[in-house]
């Protein structure tokens, strides 16, 4: 099973992504989290991906995409794997597919999370006011203004994909504006059951 979400952020990805990595037994794979293992790892990619992030630099596409290219190659992925972070624009995704396409691999479902932006906005608001309420320190960019900067940035660069892969009929869509386990069963309902937990009665 290989799965990529989509959504704006505060759209829950990472919550749906853990999940659905846990039922189909595939790894999560974070963009950020892979740049820094090949750094740390030393390979090809990761040594380019660690002078380009010393210097204060974003790291190209180029260089993103051959480092997935080396982790989707890793033992753990044989079963599948769902992105997280990646592709954030077209061309990553047109990188994406060639990557895949010499691998002989095709990805399984491309899942947006549709949620509206004032509801976001609204629960960041409502979130900072509960923590203060508490007493509880504040992220520097937990606050509405950021917010409307990523989902400005989001709707700019990242929502394009959404008509992308709706042209290539890999796109479904699910309903953000619900509960965590609301939209993890509108998820669920969109792919096939995980192996070994089919409905009873079924052969195989």
């Amino acid at each position: 099973m290989r799965l990529i979400l989509l959504g704006p952020p505060g759209a829950g990805k990472g919550t749906q992504a853990r999940r659905l990595a846990e039922n189909f037994n595939i790894v999560q794979l974070s963009t950020g989290d892979m740049l820094r293992e090949a750094a740390s790892a030393g390979t090809p990619a990761g040594r380019k991906a660690a002078d380009v992030m010393a210097r204060g630099e974003l790291v190209s596409d180029d260089i993103v995409v051959a480092i997935i290219a080396e982790r989707v190659d890793q033992p753990d992925c044989a079963n599948g794997f769902i992105l997280d972070g990646f592709p954030r624009t077209v061309g990553q995704a047109e990188a994406l597919d060639g990557l895949l396409k010499e691998r002989g691999l095709a990805l399984d479902a491309v899942i947006e999370i549709k949620v509206d932006d004032g509801l976001l906005i609204q629960r960041i608001e409502n979130r900072i006011a509960e923590m203060s309420a508490r007493g509880e320190p504040l992220r520097a960019d937990d606050n509405p203004e950021t917010l409307k900067r990523r989902l400005a940035a989001y709707h700019a660069q990242t929502a394009p994909l959404v008509d992308y892969y709706r042209g290539k009929g890999q796109l479904a869509s699910v309903d953000g504006m619900g509960s965590i386990d609301e939209v993890s069963a509108a998820v669920m309902a969109l792919l096939p059951p995980p192996v070994g937990r089919q409905q009873a009665g079924s052969v195989g």
